[in-house]
């Protein structure tokens, strides 16, 4: 239901002076995350779905040009590390999967594949529309990255076009205290 709720909730602004340089690209790039957080962390990355549902929405999502009773598939995972089993990033995904190819659809209900690298491996066009980038509490999620309840997540929500339509809304959260400089020392 986040989404849902994007617009009606304020969200603390973020003070990018204060960020890493890392945690900057992470929170407005435009490309695939999957590949970007490989790279940094030295793992390959894998899905570790935690929820998936598909359901009609209660009211309308501006962001996905939905109305109420149409389909989102709702999606919950964690991107966490093949080796360390470390989970580096939150997100959860509201997908319309009528807009999507059945094949696509078919793998990203079936896989433990990351959403960026389908759309690689189908060679899917898209457009990425930063809409917020936010702090929050990591609450119930403090658990999935081992850390305080109280301390904060960076987060961004952003809607991925193709086609020309929007086809997905994904909010990504990720400890402030991960990408930092003295994280990369192993401090």
């Amino acid at each position: 239901m986040h989404a849902v709720i994007t617009e009606a909730l304020p969200k603390p602004a973020l003070q990018f002076a204060e960020l890493s340089v890392f945690q900057r690209v992470l929170l407005i790039t435009d490309g695939t995350l999957t590949h970007i957080l490989e790279a940094y962390v030295g793992e390959k990355i894998r899905v570790l779905k935690l929820s998936e549902t598909t359901r009609p929405v209660w009211s309308e999502i501006a962001d996905l040009d939905l109305r109420p009773g149409s389909d989102v598939i709702e999606r919950k995972i964690l991107l966490q590390g093949s080796v360390s089993h470390r989970n580096w990033l939150y997100a959860e995904s509201f997908i319309v999967p009528e807009r999507l190819d059945p094949i696509f659809q078919e793998q990203l209900t079936n896989s433990r594949q990351p959403i960026g690298k389908l759309w690689t491996e189908h060679k899917v066009e898209t457009f990425k529309e930063i809409i917020t980038t936010y702090q929050e509490p990591a609450g119930h999620l403090s658990d999935a990255f081992a850390i305080h309840p109280h301390a904060l997540l960076l987060c961004r929500t952003y809607r991925v076009l193709s086609n020309r339509q929007p086809v997905m809304l994904i909010t990504e959260k990720f400890p402030a205290s991960y990408y930092t400089h003295a994280f990369e020392r192993g401090v």
